[in-house]
């Protein structure tokens, strides 16, 4: 179905993005695989070719393009021709808007221009081993010792995590207050800053995630973003853009899953004749079809709404949960369709079906979003009972 949120502009935008990812990732994405981590050095070229936080100003290198589309862009072609654990995504989307967002002039000024050339790479550490998506759960601290902040915790599941030159860090700042969380910059080579071992996952390979330790680390005032304490608030008001990049994301993975199974069922041949012409292939690929255009035209109307400052966090649940969940189907179904060929790892099939997983789970797991939904419906029970 013809897509018609984008312009010509966006066009041709979208051919320098292709081109990108085919001369520039595609190339090396088995290596990355191998590897468990991306080479730097592809931020530094996404970052010449102005494919890095396309939105910041001018002043700080970048394009000042405020128009989420040219984002989205660079997120689909990177899944369609590139490597999909080049975090590109996270980067730009979602942390460096925390230091563009909350960042003070000078912190601005300090950050912004090395994450828009790709010489910082960025990470956002939140999740603790024994609070997921419960914020207010968290244990990691830090304590105003006047002219720092004393912060101790680890963090886990963290995105980035070996090549991050600049974390931000959720922590507890008043051990009283529940909600009372500040958000630090810590940077590479602060003493008692320490990585772990990358993690071994189902998949995303080439994507390195990390457990992040601190002890006793000191962070500068000047590194705290926005107000101490007011780090729970904060992250509410980035969490709609969050979940869209996931949105966006799951329609690239599930679109692509769908053209690789329909051009696998329409050459595949079994009993004498291609698997399409099955009754069950041809009306299960009619309704993948039907259900990923409705969801595709629901979260590039998502798109729009957030360039207008008017997605609420309601909307981008329900983007999430739509599309994560019909990726989930798309890639199951392919696998399916493909036979014993879908369970090898050879076949790419395969690879975003292991992909695919995590998207019910990051940025709030399908259960989370239908409880964002329901409450906006009113069907809070905590306020019914």
């Amino acid at each position: 179905m013809d897509r018609l949120i984008f312009d010509a502009d966006h066009d041709l935008f979208r051919d320098n993005v292709r081109r990108f990812m085919e001369r520039e990732v595609a190339p090396h994405a088995a290596r990355w695989r191998a590897a468990g981590v991306v080479d730097r050095e592809v931020y530094r070229k996404a970052g010449q070719n102005g494919f890095l936080l396309t939105w910041a100003d001018e002043a700080y290198g970048g394009a000042g393009l405020d128009d989420f589309r040219y984002e989205q862009i660079i997120y689909e072609e990177n899944i369609r021709h590139g490597e999909i654990g080049f975090y590109i995504n996270l980067h730009s989307g979602l942390v460096a808007p925390y230091i563009a967002g909350l960042g003070d002039a000078d912190q601005k000024a300090r950050w912004l221009p090395g994450c828009v050339s790709g010489d910082t790479i960025l990470a956002v550490a939140m999740t603790e081993p024994g609070a997921g998506s419960d914020l207010a759960g968290m244990k990691t601290r830090a304590e105003d010792r006047g002219d720092h902040w004393l912060l101790n915790g680890s963090k886990t599941y963290i995105s980035n995590g070996q090549l991050a030159d600049l974390v931000i860090v959720a922590a507890r700042t008043d051990p009283d207050k529940r909600h009372a969380l500040g958000l630090f910059v810590v940077e590479r080579g602060m003493p008692g800053f320490e990585r772990g071992q990358p993690l071994q996952k189902m998949g995303l390979a080439a994507q390195d995630t990390s457990e992040l330790f601190f002890t006793d680390v000191r962070v500068p005032k000047a590194n705290l973003l926005g107000v101490a304490g007011e780090g729970f608030r904060y992250l509410g008001r980035f969490l709609a853009g969050e979940r869209l990049i996931a949105a966006i994301g799951s329609m690239a993975t599930a679109q692509k899953a769908f053209d690789l199974t329909l051009a696998y069922v329409k050459d595949r041949r079994a009993f004498g004749r291609p698997i399409g012409a099955f009754q069950n292939a041809r009306f299960r690929l009619a309704e993948l079809r039907t259900e990923l255009d409705l969801a595709q035209c629901f979260v590039d109307q998502c798109v729009l709404l957030y360039n207008q400052r008017k997605l609420t966090p309601e909307t981008a649940a329900q983007a999430k949960l739509a599309s994560s969940e019909a990726e989930g189907r798309m890639v199951d179904l392919g696998v399916q369709l493909h036979g014993g060929a879908g369970y090898m790892a050879e076949f790419e099939i395969s690879r975003m079906f292991t992909d695919a997983r995590v998207t019910r789970i990051f940025a709030g797991t399908s259960e989370i979003m239908k409880e964002i939904i329901s409450r906006g419906l009113g069907l809070d029970d905590r306020k019914m009972n």
